[in-house]
């Protein structure tokens, strides 16, 4: 057992120094050769390891992206011989993999339409192109399934490479098919269109389909060895929000039994509170809602404040007086009439919310107010939300980076 564990560290060790060498200028053909036999006993799960390995010891993310297209040419060989892994139906693998095969269909027919255009322009055939490049930007819902289920349940083994290296990719893919999109809208004339677009779209194409290959032969490979069925079963249960792509998944996520001792890490401590997504301590709850930019005032199913935020720069003014007093003794008489309403429409269920704004000098208030009923439906209470929106106004364009 030593033995073999001594190999493979051996060889993660020798591959790592191969991909250096690609990272100073080596070309990747002329080392392949050098490495032929280790490259034979390698599998996906070292080659995976190994890009983690590089991402510890401190490789910026941006070269481990570049350095990706030449993992899967060096290793293609062995990769090509690795077989997709069986997933029973309703398995997230294998609604990834069903969705890869749509993305594929469609990227051909993308190249068929553009030929097509290519060969004899038409207003026809540029709507068609429009309509397939504006489906084909479905795949969002693929890559997001990834990036906010699988990649988390990977960090948690302690395996961030996906999370580094795909996840830059996927955002230089969805530039780009944006940035196909803007210009297919803003041209009418064919010739035009295609010879501005062409080569951008066969570009992100050609990417769309390289991470189709790195995610079933190495991510996917590198996902089932590692997660436990408990843990597919988690994330087959969290995948109906985002959504698919292309498909509509099968009857049923995938049931598996689940140990007694699953999630003992997960168990509540003393000064913890379970919520739907998470566990906070009542410190956590409450530093977070003081952070927030927002007046937010929680009105009972009695119609009395049990509570408002002390936010640092308030819309309202509001002091601990309130808190058992009836919300509509809160408001000038004029308002009554409102809030009242309000309540009443919440409480038969005839809105669930409502919506208001008001100029205050330089202020631009938003007031937002919310229904909550338990999971019975039975109503709960009302929320109010308040927030200055006379600077979100007045944002245009994009910020993407921090200020120094």
């Amino acid at each position: 057992m030593s033995e073999y564990i001594n190999n493979t560290n051996k060889r993660k060790e020798q591959i790592k120094g191969l991909l250096k060498q690609i990272h100073a200028g080596a070309k990747p053909e002329s080392l392949k050769g050098e490495f032929e036999n280790i490259l034979r006993e390698t599998n996906a799960a070292e080659i995976t390891d190994i890009e983690q390995m590089l991402i510890e010891e401190g490789l910026p993310s941006e070269e481990i992206q570049n350095l990706c297209d030449v993992h899967v040419l060096l290793f293609k060989d062995t990769l090509d011989e690795a077989s997709t892994p069986e997933t029973m139906p309703g398995h997230p693998v294998r609604y990834y993999t069903l969705e890869n095969q749509a993305i594929r269909s469609r990227l051909e027919a993308l190249n068929t339409i553009i030929k097509n255009l290519e060969n004899s322009p038409s207003a026809d055939k540029l709507q068609v192109l429009k309509q397939l490049v504006q489906t084909i930007t479905s795949f969002e819902k693929h890559y997001a399934r990834k990036e906010n289920i699988l990649f988390p349940y990977l960090e948690k083994k302690g395996f961030g490479g996906p999370s580094t290296v795909m996840w830059g990719i996927h955002d230089k893919i969805r530039a780009g098919w944006k940035q196909t999109l803007q210009r297919l809208n803003e041209s009418d004339n064919p010739a035009d269109a295609i010879s501005q677009t062409k080569e951008i779209i066969t570009s992100f194409s050609e990417q769309m389909q390289d991470m189709i290959y790195k995610e079933e032969k190495i991510l996917f490979p590198a996902a089932i060895e590692r997660l436990t069925p408990a843990e597919w079963q988690a994330i087959a249960q969290q995948e109906t929000e985002i959504g698919y792509s292309f498909i509509q998944p099968e009857n049923a996520p995938v049931q598996v039994e689940i140990p007694e001792t699953h999630n003992k890490a997960d168990r509540i401590v003393e000064g913890q509170f379970p919520l739907d997504t998470g566990v906070l301590s009542l410190q956590q709850i409450n530093m977070m809602i003081k952070a927030l930019p927002v007046d937010i005032t929680f009105v009972d199913e009695n119609d009395e404040v049990r509570f408002f935020s002390l936010t640092k720069d308030r819309v309202f003014q509001r002091s601990p007086a309130i808190i058992g007093r009836k919300v509509q003794n809160c408001h000038p008489p004029q308002s009554v009439d409102k809030v009242q309403r309000i309540l009443e429409d919440f409480k038969s269920g005839k809105r669930d919310e409502a919506e208001f704004w008001i100029q205050m000098g330089e202020k631009f208030v938003v007031i937002s107010y919310y229904a909550l009923r338990d999971e019975k439906g039975t109503y709960r209470g009302t929320v109010e939300v308040s927030l200055d929106a006379a600077h979100y106004r007045g944002l245009q364009g994009e910020r993407r980076l921090l200020d120094d």
